[in-house]
């Protein structure tokens, strides 16, 4: 028990110091370099507040939704190593089917097309 409260306390004592130490140490003089946009280097062509496509938005959504798909899937060789495989192979069955259905209905309502 008592090593536990130490090793608390030791963390404790660190987190604090540490974000003491973050709130003073960075400079509070912001200059017109710090306060413009980021732009690969080049200076500033436009606002930064432009809005973007939805479209793109729309893309970018559906590439995190098969990318989370491919995630949900990589445990599925150890799965097959369980007593009942079979009910392994449904789950995968059924979210592949799932997204497939997602993505037939994405094409069919436009939401891949970049031009109109």
């Amino acid at each position: 028990m008592n090593l536990i409260m130490m090793i608390l306390l030791i963390s404790t004592a660190l987190s604090m110091a540490l974000a003491t130490v973050s709130f003073w140490l960075p400079q509070m003089s912001p200059d017109s370099e710090k306060l413009s946009p980021y732009e690969c280097g080049f200076d500033p062509l436009g606002s930064a507040r432009l809005p973007f496509s939805l479209r793109f938005f729309l893309i970018a959504i559906l590439f995190l939704l098969f990318d989370l798909e491919i995630a949900l899937l990589l445990p599925l060789p150890w799965g097959n190593q369980l007593p009942n495989p079979t009910d392994t192979l449904l789950w995968a069955t059924t979210i592949l089917i799932l997204l497939t259905l997602g993505l037939i209905y994405e094409w069919l309502q436009g939401g891949l097309e970049w031009a109109e």
